[in-house]
């Protein structure tokens, strides 16, 4: 137990009903939640689920819907990434039902998205374009002074690049790149490179996918610039994808080669 999960415990035991009782819930939820995400985002899988779990038991005991609904959506990606799709989609879906009783349109177009993104790896094109569709209808009500705290993050930076993977993953570039390309727009006014990784490599993805080499190469460098600017696993893992995909397109191609020397030195970085 963290000395964070420590001091929430003594403080729950301490006072045990009222809304001082469901404050304290919200608050250890919310930062359990965080310790699950960097554990997520740094690829130690078992200690994020763990964080995650006990952060949907104290979303329950807060008698906070949105913010349960929000784990599962954590809960949700953490599925599909690891390659379990079914249970992805099933924890999206149970949260949208949490939020049967509450208004929290940014919540729920992320729960369409990560639906979406189980869809696509599932190779439903059908049921991923609806999803995607009922994600963009929920974030155009979006209004941010009427969203909890822990909502901001859901912005068109994230959002887009999630829709960018989508369609990555359907094959579909011509929806990809334009999604993935307002992504990395918002993600460089905001400085944000994790996010700008992400997106670049769904980018170079789509170039490949069209078999435009150079375009890909161009946005593949982007994604290891911005990688090394940033400690995270899973910018690294999309890192090593971009490479296998390269090879795979290009085989022994200059700009190839050129790339696999990049990796090399990021990775020894």
């Amino acid at each position: 137990m963290s000395n964070l999960e420590a001091a929430f415990s003594r403080l729950l035991r301490r006072v045990t009903e009222g809304e001082v009782h469901k404050a304290l819930c919200v608050a250890a939820a919310e930062q359990t939640y965080l310790l699950g995400w960097m554990a997520f985002d740094n690829g130690e899988h078992g200690t994020a689920q763990r964080y995650l779990i006990q952060a949907l038991r104290l979303a329950e005991e807060s008698k906070d819907p949105a913010l349960g609904a929000h784990v599962l959506a954590g809960m949700a990606d953490q599925a599909t990434v690891l390659g379990y799709p079914q249970e992805g989609r099933r924890l999206a879906q149970a949260g949208r039902q949490g939020l049967s009783k509450v208004k929290s349109f940014a919540c729920l177009a992320d729960l369409w998205t990560l639906e979406a993104r189980a869809l696509a790896v599932e190779g439903d094109k059908a049921g991923a374009a609806h999803a995607v569709s009922e994600a963009e209808r929920a974030f155009d009500r979006v209004n941010m002074a009427e969203e909890p705290e822990w909502a901001q993050f859901i912005d068109p930076a994230y959002i887009c690049g999630e829709w960018a993977n989508t369609f990555r993953d359907l094959g579909l570039p011509a929806a990809a790149e334009p999604h993935a390309r307002r992504s990395i727009a918002y993600a460089r006014t905001q400085n944000r490179a994790r996010r700008g990784a992400l997106s670049h490599a769904a980018l170079s993805v789509a170039q490949l996918q069209k078999r435009d080499l150079e375009a890909a190469h161009a946005a593949a460098v982007r994604t290891v610039d911005l990688a090394r600017r940033v400690k995270s696993t899973r910018s690294v893992d999309a890192v090593r994808d971009l490479e296998r995909r390269m090879v795979r397109v290009g085989g022994a191609h200059p700009l190839v080669a050129d790339f696999k020397d990049r990796v090399r030195t990021l990775l020894a970085a």
